[in-house]
This record gives C-alpha cells, sequence and structure tokens, in this order.
C-alpha cells in the first residue's frame, strides 16, 4: 500500500530546508515554507519503517548566518539510538507511533486525595538484580509491580522517560522531547507499563521538563532566540537552553516555546494514557500564566478521567497551588527538611513540626496541595543522612519508622522514592537499589512496616482529610500528639517521642474521646479515661492509635 505523507518543520524565520531519508537514499529532497512557518512536503510511501532527518539553514546564533545543519525532527516519536535520526512508522497509509492494543480495564483509579506515590527511576528500581549493576527497562518494572502491589501504593510516578543524551543519566536534560528514552524500552513497553499498573488499580505520572532541554536539542539548532532566552537568567540554576514563555511571535500571532510544550504535554496524556505530570523546576519556568495553561492543556486531554498536575517548586510556594491557581499540588520540600531534622535529632521546633505536619498553616487550602516526602531523587536516602550522624543498626531503623509514621499520617499526600521503604542507604549517584537488603530482618521488617501504614491509610479516611488537631505538647519530653479524624468517624491518633528518653507509663491527658484504641504498628489495645491515655513510649518512637 502506498500512501501520501507529509513531512512538515515549523522553522518560520529560516530560508532554506530539505528532507533527507532512507526512503530517498538520503538525497536532498526540497520543503516549500507556507504562510504558517511551516515547510512541508509530500512523499509516497509504502508501509514500513524508514528514517529521515531534515537539513537547514539555520538561524542559531552560535553558528555562522544561514549555516547548513542537519537535525532530527523535533516531533520525532522515535529516535534510532546509532544515527540520531527521526525514525518514522507507516501502517495502513498513517503515520503510528506503535501497533499497540489497549486493554480495557474496568477497575477504578484513585482520586487525587487518595494517593499513596512511588517515585522511581527506570533504570535504578528494577533488572538485572542477580548482574549487579545491570540497568533495568520497563519490561523490569512490570515484572516488579506485584511486589509494589504487596506494598500498597497506588501510584507511580516515573522520573523523565523522554529520549535524552546517552544512556547513564536520570533523563533531566531531554533532547527529544516526544520520543522515547531507547534504553528503557519500545513505546509499546511504556504502554504495557502503564496498562499493567492501571489493571492493578495503580496510577501513572511522569516526570516532565520543561523548563529547559539539552543543548543539542533541534529547537536550537533551528532558532536558538525564537524558542530559549538568549542566555541563562540565573547562571547558578541553569541546567540548559532555558524556554523562553515570555516571547510572543506578533507575525504568525503565536507563543513558541508555549506551542512546543503544550504539543509535548497533550501528545504524552493522549497517545500513554498517563494520569498526571510533575513539572521539574517550576521556579525556574517563572511563568504562573503558562503554569496555569500547560495544567489546563493536560486536563482537556486527560478528557473526564481524574488528572493531577504537579510542580516541583524550590523553594515551596503555597501561591502556586490549589483552586483556581495553576497547579492541583507541589512537591514539600519544608516537611522533608523539618521531619529530617527532628529524626536525626537536630532539633525539636513544635511550631516548625506542627507547620510542616499541617500545610494549611503555610497558606495551603487542603492537604492534597502538597506532596510530602522523606527523600526524593535529588535528596539522599534517611538511612545515610542518619549514618551521617553516627546512627545506625537499629536506632536508625527505629527513627526511619517514626518518619514514616509521620509522612502517612500527616496532613498531604504521601511519596516514597524506590528503596526508602526497606532501608536503602546508597548515594544517589549509585543508580541501583540493592534488593538483597530486604533478606536482612531489620530491613524486611521496615518494609511490612511501611507496608502496615499504607494500609492503614488507605483504610482510614480521617488521613485523607485536611483536619488535624495538636491536642498534646510536651516541649520537655519532647512529645507531641495529634488527632485526624472525619465526619464519619473515622480517628486516627499519633503520639510521637522526639527523644531518646524511654518515657513509662507516660500520661497523654484530654485524648479525643475515652473507650478502647487500638494501637496500629505493634498490634494492642489500651484504655483511655477521663483523665486521658497511659503507655510506655520508646525513645525516637511513634505509636498510631485507631478508635
Amino acid at each position: 500500500m502506498t500512501s501520501s505523507i507529509e513531512f512538515k518543520l515549523f522553522a518560520p524565520y529560516n530560508q532554506k530546508t530539505s528532507l533527507c531519508g532512507s526512503f530517498g537514499n538520503w538525497e536532498e529532497i526540497p520543503m516549500t515554507k507556507t504562510e504558517d512557518g511551516y515547510f512541508r512536503t509530500t512523499i509516497e510511501l509504502e508501509d514500513g519503517i524508514y528514517q529521515y532527518k531534515f537539513r537547514l539553514q539555520s538561524k542559531s546564533w552560535f553558528l555562522e548566518p544561514n549555516q547548513w545543519v542537519d537535525i532530527s525532527d523535533p516531533y520525532a516519536t522515535e529516535i534510532d539510538d546509532n544515527t540520531q535520526n527521526a525514525v518514522i512508522r507507516i501502517k495502513e497509509g498513517k503515520r503510528i507511533v506503535d501497533s499497540y492494543i489497549w486493554q480495557d480495564h474496568d477497575q477504578p483509579l484513585p482520586n487525587n486525595d487518595e494517593l499513596i506515590i512511588y517515585e522511581l527511576f527506570v533504570s535504578g528500581f528494577s533488572g538485572g538484580e542477580e548482574e549487579g549493576k545491570k540497568r533495568g527497562n520497563f519490561e523490569d518494572v512490570i515484572e516488579k509491580l506485584d511486589y509494589l502491589c504487596e506494598l500498597g501504593i497506588n501510584a507511580i510516578e516515573l522520573l523523565p522517560v523522554q529520549e535524552y543524551p546517552g544512556d547513564d543519566n536520570w533523563g533531566y536534560t531531554p533532547r527529544y522531547f516526544l520520543a522515547i528514552e531507547s534504553s528503557y524500552g519500545k513505546s509499546e513497553d511504556l504502554k504495557r507499563l502503564i496498562d499493567e499498573c492501571h489493571c492493578r488499580g495503580i496510577r501513572v505520572m511522569m516526570d516532565s521538563i520543561l523548563n529547559h532541554c539539552d543543548a543539542d536539542c533541534p529547537l536550537t539548532q533551528i532558532d536558538y532566540d525564537y524558542w530559549f532566552h538568549h542566555s541563562a537568567r540565573d547562571p547558578d540554576n541553569s541546567w540548559g537552553p532555558e524556554f523562553n514563555y515570555e516571547h510572543y511571535d506578533e507575525n504568525l500571532n503565536v507563543k513558541p516555546a508555549w506551542q512546543f510544550s503544550g504539543d509535548a504535554v497533550h501528545f504524552w496524556v493522549e497517545e500513554y494514557r498517563i494520569d498526571g505530570i510533575r513539572y521539574d523546576a517550576a521556579r525556574q519556568i517563572a511563568n504562573y500564566d503558562f503554569m496555569s495553561w500547560i495544567a489546563q492543556q493536560a486536563r482537556k486531554a486527560a478528557s473526564m478521567k481524574p488528572f493531577f498536575n504537579i510542580a516541583e517548586h524550590i523553594p515551596e510556594t503555597p501561591d502556586l497551588v490549589g483552586f483556581d491557581k495553576p497547579m492541583d499540588s507541589c512537591w514539600h520540600e519544608s516537611f522533608y527538611q523539618q521531619v529530617l531534622k527532628h529524626i536525626c535529632g537536630d532539633h525539636f521546633d513544635l511550631d516548625a513540626l506542627k507547620e510542616v505536619l499541617d500545610c494549611r498553616r503555610q497558606g495551603y487550602l487542603d492537604g492534597s496541595n502538597v506532596i510530602n516526602y522523606l527523600t526524593n531523587h535529588d535528596r539522599k536516602y534517611p538511612m545515610a543522612d542518619l549514618g551521617d550522624r553516627g546512627i545506625f543498626e537499629a536506632e536508625a531503623f527505629k527513627r526511619a519508622k517514626l518518619g514514616a509514621v509521620l509522612l502517612m499520617t500527616a496532613v498531604g499526600i504521601p511519596m516514597i522514592w524506590m528503596g526508602s521503604e526497606f532501608g536503602e542507604f546508597q548515594t544517589q549517584q549509585q543508580v541501583k537499589i540493592d534488593w538483597t537488603l530486604l533478606a536482612n530482618e531489620l530491613n524486611h521488617n521496615l518494609f511490612d512496616y511501611y507496608k502496615g501504614l499504607i494500609a492503614l491509610r488507605k483504610s482510614n479516611p480521617a488521613l485523607r482529610t485536611s483536619n488535624i488537631d495538636f491536642f498534646w505538647e510536651d516541649p520537655e519530653t519532647k512529645v507531641l500528639a495529634y488527632n485526624r479524624w472525619n465526619d464519619q468517624g473515622s480517628r486516627v491518633v499519633v503520639v510521637a517521642n522526639f527523644s531518646d528518653n524511654f518515657l513509662k507509663d507516660y500520661s497523654v491527658p484530654s485524648f479525643p474521646t475515652t473507650g478502647t484504641w487500638h494501637e496500629w504498628t505493634t498490634n494492642y489495645d489500651l484504655e483511655a479515661d477521663q483523665t486521658g491515655l497511659k503507655l510506655n513510649l520508646g525513645g525516637y518512637e511513634a505509636q498510631v492509635f485507631v478508635k
């Protein structure tokens, strides 16, 4: 079957462009510019797979005037890793990404306020456990989904999966924004991963880099200043060419960077059926109008299904998230900072701790506006931070459990960075997590602890509200107690000790209600009367009571 296939390249102020491809023995095929700023040509092609590239006279300032350069298609959905050529697939006379057939699942997916997120790096999370450092791929992640189901999470957040230079980084300098990183597998593999997650009731979110790109991104070669700021606005926080979301082309009535980023977001949501996006470096993007617009584009592409727009803005700001604001939620960096200091024993500051446990004290509207975490891909593991302070073995695991309780019972949406749940401690430069740690009693016990807390969170709607009452504060003994509840009678109470001292027969007065309370983490019952509740509370320990 032979069909007419159009090739086009948006390069409104470039003088000449041609097409070269395997379909034409790599001979130049002239392209004609139209009034909308596109160069176009149509080729008769049979069904099949072809490689191609564009040759154009660049307008980028770092090249000679009108210098000829070869580039791949900025909108390529597949890149050949060896040649860096764009790949086009034709089936039944039409362009396709692949031939994957989506499965229809009736499994409901969790709402945004029900999420328990697991952040993972495809290459470092799984694959080749027997071979040590072998990097994993999408298929390997699929093999670990049963593990994630056992843990109890209901959403995964993938570090960037767009094609980036080489095969051994985290993907935060994307070169091709619509193509899959080849070392992770094919587009069909990612779709199958998302399908397998959905059938298990797990939502899939992805990290999106819309602040900057790799220096060899095709857009930089076409006309640098058309899409990017001429130079870094903050050289100390610059990771590559920065998209210019202020630039407006009056001649074509288009904002070039908006158009490209919007097209990329529509593509990922529609083609891969993702359920949320985390926008990297929102502070550096520094354009709330654009952030509002791109979030709307994502929701529009998602249609009727739940979608979550998350900003990484450090330092964080409540101005960015909530009703009638650009984003749905943001990473809660101050939660990480304060909880780390308290479980490590760096300081005890009740007001600072209460602020991060109840994000509304910081100006957020409700718990769905923040993503709480004890660490993430940019931070050390808690076990490493504890080790830096000379805290090891059983004592370190005890404090890691204290952090886990705060993570799962605070106001906000919890997120776990891969391996934290069983005590991984390697520095982030060592990208493979060590699954053999689970064979150790302390590590496996921490995994079971996380598993239990996640089950508690999922079974108690009180923990999905924004209701929290700090009903007992004891600065002298460094004890804090708080109550979480909903209007239907669900209650969870946390009593946390941030000191080394074992507190025998410690009295917590004014307990929310009298009667029998069940302690969740060690599975025993206690009675609360009019005077309160007495318990034995270990150093750096939290107990969780359910009514």
